[in-house]
């Protein structure tokens, strides 16, 4: 039997390399008998550009120095792929404005920038990308982008990069260069690659939902929607809004979907003329899922927890989905499920396994998450894997 292991990273614990490696050790444990090929996946979050290293063999990794949230030097890197005249650049917002390139003690989105993610889609455009895909996710960062603008050349470090809590004080003429940035991008193609379709503001926006996740108290996040309420209203006072030709009215670049993506980091990229797509779909494409799928008999995802978010385009949804079109049964193994059996047939999975159940066993799989995750991937192709 031909099995696919292609989960996503389990966050805190396993990278999806990590956790590709350790579903395949329990699998060919059970059933040594079986063809494994292994397609770690991400949704433009941290470990995006891993992803797509291993599965792009000629592409080119360029190493990098950004600044992180808060302003520290960190390594970085692109991922630059074909010609000149026609070449992609990946950037993985992460690994500038990423969560976990701060200590607990450190994490306040009010405060943190990203100034670096601007450098790495500088460094993108230095390279000659015609096409730069920018993965956004698991960001420490809350500022709508204005750190990143701010270091492409839209306006001074000392009113964009201070956080996002600065904006609320910034003047109507913050963003002098603006206009000139968004014109270096009229001949590149801009692509937003995350999983989140949330607008920058409202209670669905990047305040409201995500701040907290960041570090900030209900009073910093209510603070924060002003702030990036007032960046908005520069910005629009800064470059006219397109009219949109079916209802006459302005469109809003803050309203579309995607633009709360990474703490608002999808609004200033949006306003360089970014457009959004599933991170999950741009990477299943990448890596070339489909055409594996067609010539498997049994493809395993995974992910650190089984919820109500994973069917809203993370990696399980997206490789259930493409493991529908391709007539192909699907499983999940996850770190732990919260989603039922009901839910979990609605995306076309064929059966949902948790490693950890009861607190205890959450203990132990924190303990050890490569022991446990194996151990319950060779109990699942003892299952589904018939003996040869």
């Amino acid at each position: 039997m031909h099995v696919v292991i292609a989960p996503d990273c389990f966050t805190g614990t396993l990278t999806a390399q990590q956790a590709a490696q350790a579903i395949a050790q329990g699998w060919a444990a059970s059933a040594p008998h079986d063809l494994l090929t292994l397609r770690p996946l991400s949704d433009g979050g941290p470990g995006f550009l891993d992803v797509l290293a291993s599965a792009l063999p000629d592409a080119q990794t360029l190493a990098v120095t950004v600044a992180d949230p808060l302003g520290r030097d960190v390594p970085a890197a692109l991922l630059v792929v074909g010609a000149e005249g026609d070449r992609t650049a990946y950037v993985e917002s992460a690994q500038a404005a990423g969560l976990h390139l701060l200590a607990a003690d450190e994490r306040n989105p009010a405060v943190t920038s990203t100034w670096g993610v601007g450098q790495l889609v500088e460094a993108a455009l230095a390279e000659g990308a015609t096409r730069i895909v920018v993965g956004l996710g698991g960001s420490a960062t809350n500022d709508a982008g204005a750190g990143m603008l701010a270091a492409l050349g839209a306006g001074a470090p000392k009113d964009l990069a201070r956080g996002g809590l600065a904006l609320a004080d910034i003047s109507d003429a913050a963003l002098p260069g603006l206009a000139t940035t968004r014109e270096r991008f009229a001949g590149v193609e801009l692509v937003l690659a995350t999983d989140v379709e949330s607008p920058l503001l409202g209670l669905q926006g990047a305040s409201a939902v995500f701040s907290p996740q960041k570090g900030a108290s209900p009073e910093v996040a209510q603070a924060l929607e002003g702030a990036l309420g007032r960046f908005v209203e520069v910005v629009r006072r800064t470059v006219p809004e397109h009219t949109d030709l079916l209802t006459g009215t302005a469109r809003r670049i803050d309203k579309t979907p995607g633009a709360g993506a990474a703490g608002g980091l999808g609004y200033g990229l949006a306003l360089l003329g970014g457009v959004r797509v599933s991170g999950v779909s741009e990477v299943l494409e990448a890596v070339g899922l489909r055409e594996l799928l067609r010539a498997a008999d049994l493809v395993v995802t995974g992910e650190g927890c089984f919820d109500w978010q994973s069917l809203q385009g993370k990696v399980v949804a997206g490789v259930a989905g493409l493991a529908l079109e391709t007539a192909t049964p699907s499983v999940v193994i996850a770190g732990q499920a919260t989603v039922g059996r009901r839910e979990a047939m609605t995306l076309g999975l064929s059966g949902s396994y948790a490693v950890a159940e009861t607190p205890a066993q959450v203990e132990a799989a924190m303990s050890d998450p490569v022991g446990t995750l194996a151990a319950r991937a060779a109990r699942v192709a003892a299952t589904w894997s018939p003996r040869s």
